[in-house]
């Protein structure tokens, strides 16, 4: 309705006889006609202004807060007029020539229609800026001409000297606030929006450039042209080649049409745990995609200081009421993102938590400081709650363990990071400043007698092995678990078939060769072939996976570790005995009588302790977690390294990281399969797999070291091969608090076994550790992952 029009209906003039009545009659129309021309309603339903003002003042005959014919609604509080939208849209008008340029930018662009309400909310709008003083942080509304920048934002104070605002008064803070901008803090506000924030100069641009921006919260008016974005699609170039100031390991962004690699999100679309926490978004997620972009990229632009909400907000580059509002939901966006793990990740240390109050009021218990119980430590304490952690050990690091014995540093457990694009060890080595060694693919097979094998047989060889293999990923695909068989069995069944199809006759070596290939099956899986299944040997490859290089940490992964526990409150020599969740509070008791209490206790123990029962819960644990504990294996390698007094293998070897050894019977295969040249000392490590380890383990360490002598003699037979000066061997099988190296899934098992122990118990009682990880298992990444998971779901509930 029209505010002032008279509703009751008019007398015929006829009728109307008397002169000083006919009069009145003809003055109140004509104060309607005032009043109607004097006002005009926002037409929108369920915008409350009135009496909107245009904030254009583009054309001379603007009606500013006077009448229009049409308002044209932008939000609840932004409103342009009809005089104002003809002075750009009307090819005579002198605004036309900018509107038409601005639109041909954003079509070539973006993927949005141009509209003049684009172009208002691009190009006109006047920004919103917040008052950096602690005790004030009142929004102002900067004059049209004032463009926003980060740094002015940064800086801002109310009452600033800007070009074309004046400075009125000693305290420009005691000034009240646009009454708007508490309509902006209404939940309902953002759906009264037209259009959806669009950031300009976002951080996430450089990332995003094969992306039309407008579908990942950016403005097309304010990013790359559309030609350098086909440029960009069409060679595929990652993102971090077009920044090469950043560690080329780190990709969070999925480019157009890449899938497969881990720890990515696509820019353009919300996860299902976004969704899940922010459902609002759901319907059109613009605004928490433009915020979530700008987070990542930021943090990954500079990962070592802690990311905070007063860092990224003067990022938040867009016109109107509605930076207002990104602002607020970024006090949201940031505080899901660390403590999803996404961002604020690391061995970082913060003075002040990371999560707001709510979150602090929890005491938890961490079992095990390896990799993932230091991880959930770390993460916990920078979110602000109580943590302690028990260790049974007087060590950190569980079945990581760095030995420096031999003059260079050696991983009794792990060293090798598999995959470094987006893995979190790479992060923590960028925040260390830790170089890695990449991993070159080179590598010479020697068989006994020290004859290098023809580069073309390995290459068939492993073309067959990779074929048998193909067809044991046929044969699973219509079987259920109790139609599984040993992955070493099913392997044979497929290449006698094979060989009897085809005819074909491998030589004697070919025969070796694959069995080296085999040997190296064996040390992926930590198992001798026939007690690993077929039908989930490699589970986890059905999801996303670590690319890019592998390297050693020839720090060894110690490093890293040690920087997550430093500021930890760690107490060694407490293996726990017992964990009674019965109550409110979880009770906790050692071996040697300590006892604890928390709200939340995280059990971190490798797999084979909780196979063993080295830990009574009570109540007992649920029957489907120890089903699923029993259905996996506790997969063991054991390593050797040995220091000699000089490289004998350089000449033969050339600069390879390492050298494979073709087994010369089936049972020795496993046994020192491959060397690693651990440069620049002259130190090799191997591996025992498979049954292999069967033939090690009644022996003492000198009978393994001439085990192992007696094989690089024969493979380096042309020469003299010294004894050598030092040495250890591991014995990981007999380590009290691993009895293994890493999981496997056995026979009968399936992965969803991982999911199932990595299930809490009653909101108490947490899992986490490689055996919790269905993704990653068999890994430190994928223990640390593990932590981080937990300690984001501890601190979630």
């Amino acid at each position: 309705g029209l505010a002032g029009r008279s509703r009751g209906k008019k007398r015929p003039a006829s009728v109307v006889t008397d002169n000083s009545t006919k009069r009145k009659t003809t003055d109140t129309e004509e104060e309607e006609e005032q009043t109607e021309k004097r006002f005009r309603r926002c037409e929108k339903a369920g915008c409350a202004a009135a009496y909107p003002v245009c904030f254009a003042s583009a054309s001379e005959r603007c009606a500013k807060n006077g009448y229009t014919s049409r308002w044209y609604h932008l939000s609840c509080g932004e409103h342009f007029c009809n005089e104002c939208f003809d002075h750009y849209y009307r090819s005579h008008k002198d605004g036309y020539e900018k509107y038409s340029l601005w639109k041909r930018l954003w079509t070539g662009n973006g993927k949005s229609e141009p509209s003049v309400k684009a172009f208002m909310s691009d190009q006109q709008l006047p920004y919103w800026v917040q008052c950096t003083k602690p005790d004030c942080g009142k929004w102002r509304q900067l004059t049209k001409e004032i463009q926003l920048t980060p740094s002015l934002a940064l800086a801002y104070c109310c009452g600033m000297k800007l070009s074309n605002v004046k400075s009125e008064g000693p305290d420009q803070c005691s000034q009240p606030e646009d009454l708007r901008v508490a309509g902006v803090l209404d939940s309902w506000w953002s759906s009264m929006l037209i259009l959806p924030p669009l950031l300009k100069e976002s951080p996430a641009s450089p990332f995003l450039s094969a992306y039309y921006p407008d579908c990942v919260g950016m403005s097309p008016s304010g990013s790359r042209t559309s030609r350098a974005r086909e440029r960009v699609r069409s060679t595929r170039t990652g993102p971090c080649q077009s920044l090469p100031s950043l560690n080329p390991y780190f990709q969070p962004f999925y480019q157009p049409s890449e899938c497969g690699k881990a720890l990515c999100v696509r820019p353009d679309m919300m996860e299902l745990d976004e969704l899940y926490e922010f459902p609002e978004f759901s319907r059109d997620p613009t605004m928490y995609l433009a915020l979530r972009n700008l987070v990542l990229a930021a943090w990954h632009r500079d990962c070592k200081e802690p990311l905070t909400g007063a860092e990224v907000a003067p990022h938040v580059i867009v016109r109107g009421l509605v930076r207002v509002r990104c602002v607020q939901e970024l006090d949201k966006v940031l505080p899901f993102m660390t403590r999803k793990g996404l961002v604020n990740t690391g061995i970082l240390q913060t003075n002040q938590p990371l999560l707001p109050e709510p979150y602090h009021n929890k005491k938890v218990l961490v079992i095990g400081a390896g990799a993932s119980g230091l991880a959930a430590a770390r993460q916990l304490k920078n979110f602000g709650l109580q943590v302690v952690v028990v260790e049974a050990r007087e060590r950190i690091g569980g079945r990581v363990w760095d030995d420096t014995s031999l003059g260079v540093t050696v991983g009794r457990g792990a060293q090798i990071v598999n995959g470094c694009v987006n893995n979190p060890i790479a992060l923590m080595c960028e925040q260390l400043g830790v170089k890695m060694h990449k991993l070159s693919e080179r590598c010479e097979i020697l068989q006994d007698r020290g004859q290098s094998t023809d580069p073309a047989v390995d290459k068939r060889m492993d073309f067959h092995f990779n074929a048998i293999l193909d067809v044991v990923s046929e044969w699973r695909k219509d079987k259920t678990q109790n139609q599984d068989v040993p992955l070493g069995e099913k392997i044979q069944e497929v290449y006698k078939t094979f060989l009897q199809e085809s005819g074909l006759r491998f030589s004697e070596l070919e025969e070796k060769v694959l069995q080296f290939h085999l040997s190296n099956l064996e040390y992926a899986c930590a198992s001798p072939l026939d007690q690993v299944s077929a039908r989930s040997w490699d589970h986890n490859e059905f999801f996303a996976q670590f690319t890019g290089d592998h390297t050693l940490l020839t720090q060894g992964y110690s490093t890293p570790l040690h920087h997550l526990a430093q500021g930890l409150d760690i107490h060694f020599n407490r293996p726990v005995q017992a964990i009674d969740y019965s109550g409110n509070v979880v009770k906790v008791t050692t071996s040697n009588g300590t006892r604890y209490t928390a709200h939340k206790v995280l059990v971190t123990v490798p797999l084979a302790l909780l196979q063993n029962n080295t830990i009574q819960f009570n109540p007992p644990l649920p029957d489907r977690k120890l089903k699923a504990v029993h259905s996996l294996g506790a997969g063991v390698i054991e390593k050797i390294a040995l220091q000699f007094p000089h490289r004998f293998w350089d000449a033969k070897i050339q600069g390879a990281d390492y050298f494979g050894h073709v087994p010369p019977s089936p049972e020795k295969r496993g046994l020192f399969s491959v060397f690693y040249d651990m440069t620049p000392q002259c130190v090799l490590m191997s591996v025992i797999t498979g049954q292999a380890l069967t033939m090690i383990r009644d022996l003492q360490d000198a009978q393994v070291v001439n085990l192992c002598m007696t094989v690089l003699r024969e493979l380096f037979k042309e020469q003299e091969v010294p004894d050598p000066v030092k040495y250890f061997v591991t014995h990981w099988s007999q380590d009290t608090w691993s009895r293994m190296t890493y999981s496997f899934v056995k026979t009968g098992g399936s992965g969803e076994a991982y999911d199932v122990i990595a299930e809490d118990v009653q909101g108490k009682v947490f899992f986490a550790g490689e055996a919790t990880n269905r993704h990653f298992p068999q890994t430190v990444t994928g223990a640390y992952l593990s932590g981080v998971r937990e300690a984001s779901k501890i601190a979630a509930l």
